[in-house]
């Protein structure tokens, strides 16, 4: 009983605070060598802080950093930098939060290439942190303006999960989301094209806990309208290690 309570109340400060380095090889060639050129390894680095108690007038819900770096160029050089962060607040008793959010990025190209930009987005919204059957879950609404030349305002909804198996020897983690946008973005390739898009993404992740701080695993990358515009679902797995600081 006591190893257990001690197993929870680790799980549980990591939870509140936690700070990792994930290394995912993504074999996405093997799997679908028509729409992509190459393997490639993914760094990932994510910052996430719970909310604290607090008796102030602002109540500081929880914060996340994400930062991920592909790595397809030759001799792994960058290809693709993403960033996402969020935080939420409230101002009253009830757990339903407000939320800021932004995103950004962008592809870097072989030399003599073009790249590109991720168009920066922000979003406002409300989030719900809660629990179910031992399931730690955070689902959120949010109304989303995407800096295209053409700017697009849409909808972006979103759940966030996690637990524990066998004495937290095994996590269940990852998020889905959902989102519009304008077909249009303002671009000479977008022109003749109207109406909003819906996209879809999903991370579903299981880590295999050798210790504390080293995990071993795997990611589902689920794209939707994202990398394709066909309306063709692409599911990629990847094979990684993780270290939580």
């Amino acid at each position: 009983m006591c190893h257990r309570l001690l197993i929870l109340m680790v799980a549980c400060c990591a939870m509140a605070c936690s700070q990792q380095l994930q290394l995912h090889y993504d074999p996405r060639h093997w799997l679908d060598p028509a729409h992509n050129a190459k393997n490639f390894p993914t760094l990932y680095f994510q910052y996430f802080k719970a909310e604290t108690p607090d008796s102030s007038f602002i109540k500081l819900g929880s914060f996340l950093l994400q930062m991920q770096c592909d790595l397809p160029g030759p001799q792994g050089n960058i290809g693709k930098f993403f960033i996402q962060t969020s935080q939420a607040l409230r101002f009253w008793d009830p757990k339903v939060f407000l939320e800021v959010k932004y995103s950004g990025g962008l592809g870097i190209a072989e030399p003599g290439a073009y790249g590109f930009y991720i168009a920066n987005s922000y979003s406002l919204g409300v989030v719900v942190p809660f629990q179910w059957n031992d399931v730690f879950l955070s689902a959120s609404l949010d109304f989303s303006y995407t800096a295209f030349a053409l700017p697009s305002h849409d909808v972006l909804a979103s759940i966030y999960w996690w637990k524990g198996l066998w004495d937290y020897s095994v996590d269940l983690a990852g998020d889905v989301q959902i989102w519009t946008q304008n077909e249009n973005q303002g671009t000479s390739l977008t022109a003749n094209l109207r109406g909003k898009r819906t996209s879809f993404y999903g991370e579903p992740q299981i880590w295999f806990n050798v210790d504390r701080s080293f995990s071993v695993g795997s990611k589902v990358n689920l794209y939707y309208n994202i990398l394709t515009l066909d309306g063709t679902l692409q599911i990629y797995p990847t094979l990684a290690v993780r270290y939580r600081l």
